[in-house]
């Protein structure tokens, strides 16, 4: 069997724009494979947990006897060890949980410092 001449331009033409349609697509149209759109999804369910969990913390360190103290205190520490002063106080320990999560803690330092000033 013999492919007409006419045909081939066309087949080629349609292999180059399925090409760039695709190139196109991921680049500038939003497309996404299936494993970026699970990171993605991960990524945003981990940033609702800590959105959800940080008042909480924040809630357990005003509920300490000594909080004005612990505030006070908190604010002298540099910046990247507030989340492991909020950790070692046992404010970022999660109800049914053994240890404190440092992206909680990090979260819940964060909040301290923005309603402190």
């Amino acid at each position: 069997m013999q492919i007409p001449s006419e045909v081939k331009p066309a087949c080629w033409g349609a292999v180059a724009g399925a090409v760039a349609l695709a190139i196109v697509g991921f680049n500038w149209g939003g497309w996404v494979t299936g494993g970026s759109a699970e990171v993605k999804a991960s990524q945003r369910a981990e940033r609702a947990v800590i959105a959800a969990l940080a008042p909480i913390c924040v809630d357990n360190f005003r509920r300490q006897t000594n909080a004005a103290a612990s505030l006070t205190e908190l604010g002298q520490v540099n910046s990247w060890q507030q989340g492991a002063f909020i950790e070692k106080g046992g404010w970022a320990t999660m109800p049914g949980s053994n240890s404190p999560d440092s992206a909680v803690a990090r979260a819940c330092a964060e909040m301290l410092g923005q309603a402190k000033s």
